[in-house]
């Protein structure tokens, strides 16, 4: 079928000759071909997947001027770089910039000389500059970070979602909406607050295949520590390493600058001093940059091999949007997260702080009314001290209760700010939870991610690499083996639960009245390594209690977990704290529950006897075959083979299945299963 919009066919053309692309990247030729014919378009697509190429390319095909409102002036700044650097006539509008060099840009966009012009939405309040914007009618509208336009967003931004009742007066051009973090809440307040036009949706490719994700509990003092044990290596560079604060990115900057090229970015930093940061290290005379969120944005830097977060993040969204600087490249990168309890009550201190009680704002909210009143007045009649009346005239303004004009005077807005605003509290008290609920879960991680914004097909594959698939590949979390006493609980707890649906874990421990021998931190511990093993599947519910919302875990028994039995084998991997060469040693386990071996001496044994050079090419080819299959039955890589008995096979080269048998870790069972698989890839190793 032969497309009938004339502008179709020079797409490819200029995505050879404009940006040396000989091809599309997986979903950019569909999303750029939609903004041609002019769709309204919502684009989520994770970082490095080349969203900025899906509304350049369009605007050139279409002509005239592109207007793209981005919300960071560094992200601004490096996209509109690359432009100019092709060629492309550019100029951008924001704080950092002289006048001389706005009203220039104004002139040029007028004359119609632009064929990009790049804007903060804050410009929008500027008196006159929409009605600038409207006298010379864009081409299409591009805008960048779109999940701030939400209140449901990560990084909401108030300016972004008053740009709704500017974008008729700029019609007929279709509107881009681009981000690389939204839920489907956010997709839909997105499409809402932009009135957008039966928009084309486009939710791609939240998988990322090759990172590999650890969650480990670190306590805050040996953060620094561990992060300097891990970036020792200079394989795991160039680094980000996300800290909690200013003053946390200083102070480890600067233990990492003693041993290698490291620095700090922080929004308490200049403009001049962040920028030679940003561009020592994409020049890559910096290792490693100790930033808060405000670094990353827009970085087009592909070989870091390493994201860090030194302390919790506030949502999954942001969160995911920062691990995805790592391995753009396509190579295998690591990402750790570190947390513990301290972190939660941080965070708790921040959200009451930017969500003040809903009675300051209603304080400041009847000071007001139809006659405009300037700001120190208003802060005086409130009572409220200087901070908490910023914060709650900030949320008043946003729900619409007030309304503040350029010269400084306040309004009395509508009466519903107080629903908006304890919904959107709650919200964000809600998206912490769901952080810690990621920390404490034993399931993929990547699959976690990938069904948190909404592609809930991908989201039952496991990744096969994260600490939850792969937990003898982990790097940072000790995993050791389950003593006989927890083998035994286990049994117990799969008989609780075969005749039942599910059971809670408090239930649980009650009914095999193990309060008072085993901890409910042991317990929970267990049943992770039970899910690991794919015997058990853990949920999170909830259920209301003296109009109390309450939170539990429940656990079910898998088909696996349903043909356990004393008289099979059951290997167990408990997480244990972290490795020792990174950590302040391991945790006492309570006497009634022994502890195996650490990972360390494992690891020595494994180490006994070196493979041979013949010896290593088979293991390789068994890892290769491991790696297929684990993805094919959907599961963690050890469950169909660890990797002692990968090279317990590789050095006995076992050519018949009575001595696979003989194998330590090959059971009967698995024999059965991978032993012909095994025994020609053996054979056809000699």
């Amino acid at each position: 079928m032969v497309n009938a919009n004339p502008h179709a066919p020079d797409l490819k053309h200029l995505l050879q000759t404009v940006f040396g692309f000989s091809s599309f990247r997986a979903n950019q030729e569909a999303v750029c071909r939609a903004a041609v014919d002019g769709r309204d378009l919502l684009l989520v697509m994770p970082t490095g997947s080349g969203k900025s190429l899906c509304y350049q390319l369009p605007a050139l095909a279409l002509g005239g001027t592109a207007l793209v409102i981005s919300p960071l002036i560094a992200l601004m700044e490096d996209q509109a770089a690359k432009l100019s650097a092709l060629g492309l006539r550019v100029a951008r509008i924001h704080s950092g910039l002289d006048r001389a060099v706005a009203r220039q840009a104004c002139v040029d966009y007028l004359q119609g000389g632009l064929q990009f012009l790049f804007i903060a939405p804050e410009r929008l309040r500027v008196p006159g500059f929409p009605e600038m914007l409207a006298k010379h009618k864009p081409a299409l509208i591009a805008i960048d970070e779109a999940h701030c336009i939400s209140q449901w967003g990560h990084d909401f931004r108030p300016d972004y979602r008053m740009l709704g009742q500017h974008l008729p007066a700029l019609r007929p051009a279709p509107v881009l909406a681009l981000t690389a973090t939204a839920t489907p809440t956010v997709q839909s307040d997105i499409v809402e607050q932009l009135a957008m036009e039966r928009p084309a949706k486009f939710i791609h490719g939240f998988r990322r295949e090759n990172l590999a994700i650890e969650v480990v509990e670190t306590p805050v003092p040996e953060r620094a520590r561990v992060v300097c044990g891990l970036l020792a290596d200079p394989a795991r560079r160039p680094a980000i390493v996300y800290a909690p604060s200013r003053k946390q990115a200083e102070l480890l900057a600067g233990e990492l600058a003693a041993r290698m090229p490291a620095a700090a970015y922080h929004a308490g930093l200049d403009a001049e001093r962040r920028e030679q940061v940003q561009e020592a290290f994409q020049a890559g005379k910096l290792d490693v940059v100790v930033a808060t969120i405000a670094f990353g944005m827009g970085i087009d830097k592909a070989d870091i091999r390493t994201v860090i977060h030194a302390g919790l993040p506030a949502t999954l969204e942001g969160y995911y949007q920062e691990i995805g600087r790592a391995g753009r490249d396509g190579k295998q990168s690591r990402t750790f997260l570190m947390h513990s309890y301290a972190d939660q009550r941080t965070h708790d201190f921040f959200l009451n702080r930017d969500y003040p009680p809903p009675g300051d704002l209603e304080r400041v909210y009847r000071a007001l009314g139809e006659n405009p009143l300037p700001l120190d007045e208003l802060r005086n009649s409130s009572k409220l001290d200087e901070e908490a009346f910023d914060k709650a005239l900030e949320k008043l303004e946003i729900h619409g209760g007030v309304k503040v004009d350029y010269n400084g005077t306040a309004t009395r807005g509508g009466p519903g700010w107080k629903k908006t605003y304890t919904v959107q509290a709650r919200h964000r008290a809600e998206q912490l939870e769901k952080v810690v609920r990621y920390t404490e879960s034993s399931a993929c991680r990547m699959a976690a991610l990938v069904g948190h914004f909404g592609d809930e097909e991908d989201a039952n594959r496991q990744c096969g690499v994260c600490d939850a698939c792969d937990p003898e590949g982990a790097v940072l979390k000790l995993f050791r083996r389950a003593s006989a006493a927890e083998r035994e609980l286990a049994h117990a707890i799969a008989d609780d639960l075969r005749p039942v649906a599910y059971k809670a874990a408090g239930t649980l421990q009650r009914g095999l009245e193990l309060a008072g021998r085993v901890g409910r931190d042991e317990l929970n511990a267990l049943l992770d390594g039970m899910t690991r093993a794919g015997l058990i599947e853990q949920e999170d519910a909830v259920y209301e209690k003296d109009g109390e919302v309450r939170r539990f875990r429940k656990a079910r028994l898998t088909e696996k977990g349903m043909e356990m039995r004393r008289s099979l084998p059951l290997e167990l991997l408990i997480a244990d704290g972290m490795v020792e060469e990174f950590g302040g040693g391991r945790r006492e386990k309570p006497a009634k529950v022994a502890a195996a071996k650490p990972r360390a001496a494992k690891k020595a044994e494994a180490q006994v006897a070196a493979l041979s050079p013949g010896e290593e090419a088979l293991a390789a080819r068994l890892k290769e075959w491991r790696t297929a299959e684990a993805k094919r039955l959907r599961v963690p890589a050890y469950v169909v083979m660890h990797d002692r008995t990968l090279n317990a096979v590789a050095r006995s080269r076992p050519k018949t299945p009575r001595e696979l048998l003989l194998v330590d870790g090959m059971g009967s069972a698995k024999v059965d299963r991978f032993g012909a698989a095994i025994l020609e890839i053996s054979a056809a190793e000699i």
